[in-house]
């Protein structure tokens, strides 16, 4: 895969602002790569990666040539991204 077509995010989001995101209040979360290139995605896809402490690790986004999300996927932290 073209490494343009993916980004690596490194996520800490506490559980009192996740709740924000679950009630709708806030739909994009808006971060930076490891790249630096910055990103916007719709807060729905970290529903199942939620846990009580909130959101927390390593996360690689893939999309299209559209940009076009595809994949979000979390990472190991012993892999290479």
């Amino acid at each position: 895969m073209n490494p343009s077509q993916y980004m690596v995010i490194d996520l800490n989001i506490h559980p009192d602002e996740y709740l924000r995101h679950y009630r709708g209040k806030v739909t994009q979360v808006v971060c930076r790569a490891r790249d630096g290139r910055t990103v916007r995605f719709p807060s729905a896809i970290l529903q199942r990666h939620v846990t009580h402490d909130g959101v927390h690790g390593t996360f690689r986004l893939e999309f299209d040539n559209n940009f076009k999300l595809i994949a979000f996927n979390r990472v190991h932290p012993s892999s290479s991204v």
